[in-house]
């Protein structure tokens, strides 16, 4: 039952739009400290079902945030003060509108009288995040006059958005003060009457109806489906989602080739090879027999894939996809379909399965044995080619060349749960965050791939790990910078490229984890490794930093390119 009593306007309304989010699902609750946020932070400590997690900066905790929201598959609530504070999630904001993930923003601001006049700690907060988020609303500041049914619609209107849209919604809350309360809780009965049977009950106050999601058959299916084709799975989140489209393939009678963010990557039925292969020129000469493509998620991370599907002259090209945007940068899409892979797969029978067309058996062979030559020795490769089949649980990889060599190498096993990455702006900052909000979804233990770069950019994110029971393992690659630019066509005179874009620095993570409390270890051998990470794996929270020569993944990669194009 809603309370009646409450400190002030500020604290009801706070507690309605946590309840009112509490009724539609959201069961997790970031918040990083700050005053005029107080009300806000209050309704979230006191309900009895959220969970609450804290952290001291606004940046990190967005990123958390961000993850526990991929990793749950629930929108997850963020409670920040004004100013700045709230500026500080831009980033994770950005990330979980292009991959949308389902936050909820809640920034406390001050109210309108205090807006460009010199006031402490305020800025314009009004459509801060542009048009990233899918619903924002600027809320008056709490008074008698207001309905509180108005808050409570505000919040369904913004959760039924999210759920037609997935990604952020953002609620900017104006405060005046008393913010704390003063010791004496004051009667809101009477205010609070008009919402009848909705205090006593457990219901949202007007839930929006949402339609059932289904793709419709398409008419020329099964001439589609006669032809020659390919099955891509870019990024699928849920994997009961991803093994229809396995099964689908496998029905078509075609090849499978599962980016690695699509949870299919070490799936038997996948190609495991396929970015590296397609250097050979048999490789591509008998993928290319291929005349249609049918993809599932977008987003690849293999730039040779995404060639090759740009150049190739396909006789025409489907794309299923639930996130309704275009996703189609090489424009070549013929059919864009919006809906889950399983809406697709259930109103699209085979009659039969249909035999394998390809022969691409023999060119893969030949890439694994070549890609198990190059992985022999203790390198990012090396390593990185070990990761799953050692895993248990869940992954999460880095950007830049964490997700390029997961996504290229690996050995025939069971592979990781799940995959999740940062795959729609990309960047390198927050990574260790997301991570540690992935990880708090689920029990057992997870693992974070990260590179030097992205490690010093969310350094203080590390203490949200101190906070951690269940094992997690940073597997953390320092090649000193970001040895990617290696691999492009910087130019080199006059060190321009390790000045100005490489960044060396020197350092390694020894006393960063020693800092944090966090378990450190620095193998020098692949036998080593194993060694460390089945420890990590039994619990508490281990860095495994693995230090490696600037050049030499570019140089590894170099030569194992040219090794499969002989």
């Amino acid at each position: 039952m809603f309370a009646p009593c409450h400190a002030t306007f500020n604290h009801v309304w706070a507690a309605l739009l946590l309840e009112e989010l509490y009724r539609l699902g959201v069961r997790d609750v970031a918040l990083a400290p700050g005053s005029r946020s107080t009300p806000l932070t209050m309704a979230a400590a006191t309900h009895p079902g959220l969970r609450t997690h804290l952290h001291f900066d606004e940046r990190g905790l967005g990123f958390f945030a961000l993850g526990l929201a991929k990793g749950s598959a629930r929108p997850v609530a963020v409670i920040t003060t004004s100013g700045t504070a709230v500026a500080n999630l831009w980033p994770a904001v950005a990330e979980a509108q292009l991959t949308g993930a389902p936050l909820v923003i809640l920034s406390a601001d001050r109210p309108v009288e205090l807006i460009d006049n010199g006031a402490n700690q305020a800025i314009d907060q009004q459509g801060i995040f542009a048009r990233y988020p899918v619903y924002q609303l600027n809320l008056p500041s709490p008074c008698a006059t207001i309905t509180p049914a108005f808050v409570l619609s505000a919040v369904d209107q913004a959760i039924a958005t999210q759920r037609r849209t997935p990604g952020v919604v953002h609620l900017n809350c104006m405060y005046p003060e008393p913010l704390y309360p003063d010791g004496a809780e004051r009667d809101y009965g009477s205010y609070l009457a008009p919402l009848g049977e909705w205090l006593s009950s457990e219901t949202p106050w007007s839930p929006w109806q949402q339609s059932a999601s289904r793709t419709d058959t398409q008419p020329d299916w099964d001439r589609f489906a006669g032809k020659r084709g390919v099955v891509i799975a870019g990024r699928i989140e849920d994997p009961a989602e991803a093994s229809a489209v396995a099964a689908l393939a496998k029905r078509l009678g075609w090849p499978l080739i599962a980016d690695l963010q699509s949870q299919l990557r070490f799936h038997p039925q996948s190609l495991l090879h396929t970015d590296l292969a397609l250097h050979d020129p048999h490789f591509r000469a008998e993928l290319g027999r291929a005349q249609v493509l049918l993809q599932f998620g977008a987003r690849l991370i293999s730039k040779r894939l995404g060639h090759f599907v740009r150049d190739h002259a396909w006789q025409d090209y489907w794309l299923i996809d639930p996130k309704p945007a275009r996703l189609d940068p090489d424009y070549r899409v013929r059919r864009r379909l919006h809906g889950t892979p399983s809406d697709f797969v259930a109103s699209h029978p085979l009659a039969a399965p249909c035999p394998r067309w390809d022969t691409l058996d023999a060119p893969l062979t030949r890439a694994a044995t070549l890609i198990e030559e190059a992985c022999a020795h203790f390198s990012e490769l090396g390593v990185c080619h070990q990761i799953n089949r050692l895993i248990e649980g869940q992954l999460f990889v880095g950007n830049s060349m964490p997700a390029r060599l997961m996504d290229m190498l690996g050995t025939p096993g069971r592979g990781p749960q799940r995959v999740m990455t940062n795959r729609g702006a990309s960047g390198i900052d927050g990574l260790i965050a997301t991570a540690c909000g992935f990880a708090e979804s689920v029990d057992g233990p997870t693992t974070l791939l990260i590179g030097d770069l992205s490690a010093l950019h969310d350094l203080n994110s590390l203490a949200l790990l101190t906070k951690r029971t269940a094992p997690l393992v940073v597997i953390l690659l320092n090649n000193d910078g970001g040895s990617i630019f290696n691999m492009l066509p910087v130019p080199t005179e006059a060190g321009l490229r390790d000045t100005y874009y490489r960044l060396p620095h020197g350092l390694d993570f020894a006393h960063a984890a020693a800092m944090f409390g966090l378990t450190y270890r620095a193998p020098d051998s692949l036998a080593g490794f194993e060694q460390e990470y089945r420890a990590a794996l039994q619990a508490g929270v281990t860095i495994i930093e693995i230090k490696v020569p600037s050049d030499q993944v570019s140089e590894d990669l170099k030569a194992l390119g040219s090794r499969l194009r002989g």
